[in-house]
């Protein structure tokens, strides 16, 4: 019989967050420390932000250990020098959120120019890679842990406008997926969120801005007869996903989008 993973308890679980100082990431921050989690590393670009988030978190939580990282997750020494940071700051590295996003609008694919192509690739795709690979050795010194990225249902629902950016969250899903089957065997997990549309979230700020991706997603809007997703509705997910409640799970996609699509 193989060896029983590590899963930890909220309270003992040490937790990262790459794009933890907005959206879906800072509410994530919050919701783990609401679940007990009591050491959290948040990263992220923006220092100011960065600190600005740390503070939120620490005031919701007194008790807890909350330290913030300026990180560029597109840069490979950059990922590597965080990770060994927050692992030295914490103790542990028991849960990775990846909820890193770089700012682009819909479009189809024939007004997409050339040259935007790779850029839109490589920076949807590159972070949750990146950092997933880092935390990997640590986790499995430790006998287990929980990587949660974030893709969208673009990797699953073919989208017109969404192309290029669907070739990049079918390719967080499908690395996430292989990573799941190569790790479990030391007792890591490895999940994907994959939402539609988030309200109140710089992205939807974007892509309801103006042109082709406004209409777009007002149309998305109009079938979420469940209520257009929040980003407390995908904390709820990744804080299961990243505690002793789902132990035995790992490999999946799953949507929160209020029911624009069953994917």
């Amino acid at each position: 019989m193989p060896t029983s993973p590590v899963v930890r308890t909220y309270a003992d679980s040490a937790v990262v967050i790459a794009g933890g100082t907005s959206g879906v990431g800072l509410a994530s921050a919050l919701a783990f420390v609401d679940a007990g989690v009591r050491r959290l590393a948040l990263l992220a670009r923006d220092k100011e932000r960065g600190e600005a988030a740390r503070q939120a978190v620490a005031q919701r939580c007194p008790d807890a250990q909350v330290v913030f990282l300026a990180t560029d997750a597109g840069d490979p020494d950059r990922v590597h020098e965080a990770i060994t940071e927050a692992h030295q700051a914490l103790g542990a590295l028991d849960v990775l959120v990846s909820s890193v996003t770089s700012a682009y609008q819909p479009d189809l694919l024939h007004r997409t120019p050339p040259a935007d192509i790779a850029g839109i690739l490589l920076g949807q795709a590159l972070p949750p890679m990146l950092l997933t690979r880092e935390v990997l050795p640590v986790m499995r010194e430790q006998g287990g842990g929980s990587i949660v990225n974030i893709a969208s249902d673009a990797a699953k629902v073919a989208t017109p406008g969404e192309s290029v950016l669907g070739a990049a969250m079918a390719a967080i899903v499908m690395f996430s997926r292989v990573t799941a089957i190569e790790a479990k065997r030391d007792g890591i997990r490895v999940n994907v969120v994959t939402p539609s549309l988030i309200a109140g979230t710089p992205t939807a700020e974007n892509v309801l801005r103006d042109g082709f991706s406004k209409r777009l997603f007002e149309k998305a809007a109009e079938l979420a007869h469940l209520g257009v997703a929040e980003p407390d509705d995908l904390a709820s997910l990744i804080v299961f996903l990243g505690g002793p409640g789902a132990a035995r799970l790992t490999g999946q996609a799953i949507s929160v989008n209020g029911g624009i699509s069953a994917a």
